[in-house]
């Protein structure tokens, strides 16, 4: 019925060019789901499976618009590493809620929100026994990238082009609480459906994220928007 519609937008003058691409967008391909996470300049792209869970890829990086088309600059990319620091031009076809692009079909997810930490995050300091240390990135980076319902981390380098690893899905922001449940894990599959949950302040516009990892063991981290770092 969607695809329905977006035909009719098309054939009857009522594609929408140009609109706000912010959010989450989601595509099926027979079992392959991708997710498509745009903030307000940069995007992540990720595909993989639920039945059972297998990570597939990742790529992203840095996104503009000119006119009707999208600029995108590639700071990572799993599937071909030598795209890394390169840029292509998209041509999208977008109406309302839909976009069309290389042949498939994305429905947008969300538009920003509601989860408070929309944006592009680089982790820019930790604790450790109870001292606070801060710097700003350099080539090698992780990365994390919300939209309103969906989150990634992505550890990579800019420079050799190295991938680290990745895992994101869905997250909310609830009362001082941030909850995030794994859809994909490139470092284990097993991780899937695992829900974990943090507690996250906005202090002086940067994320103060403290509870537990993944592997249990106790951490405080500090996240910088991309935006306010100029990276």
């Amino acid at each position: 019925m969607k695809l329905l519609t977006y035909l009719h937008a098309i054939l009857y003058g009522g594609l929408l060019i140009g609109q706000d691409l912010t959010g989450a967008w989601s595509s099926l391909e027979g079992k392959t789901q991708s997710v498509w996470i745009m903030t307000e300049n940069h995007f992540s792209i990720t595909r993989y499976e639920s039945e059972p869970a297998i990570f597939i890829s990742t790529s992203g990086g840095i996104w503009d618009k000119v006119d009707d088309k999208v600029i995108m600059n590639w700071e990572f990319d799993t599937s071909s590493p030598e795209k890394v620091g390169t840029q292509t031009t998209a041509n999208l076809i977008q109406s309302k809620n839909n976009i069309q692009w290389k042949g498939a079909f994305w429905i947008r997810m969300d538009k920003g929100q509601p989860g408070s930490l929309q944006g592009a995050w680089l982790i820019t300091g930790r604790e450790r026994e109870g001292v606070i240390s801060e710097r700003i990135p350099g080539a090698r980076r992780t990365m994390k990238i919300l939209s309103g319902t969906q989150f990634q981390w992505i550890a990579y380098n800019i420079k050799t082009k190295e991938f680290f690893g990745t895992g994101g899905g869905t997250y909310q922001t609830i009362n001082g609480q941030y909850t995030e449940k794994i859809t994909y894990f490139s470092r284990d599959n097993s991780r899937v459906g695992a829900q974990l949950q943090f507690e996250f302040k906005l202090i002086d516009g940067k994320w103060h994220h403290s509870g537990k990892s993944s592997k249990g063991k106790p951490i405080y981290e500090i996240w910088s928007k991309r935006a306010d770092l100029g990276i």
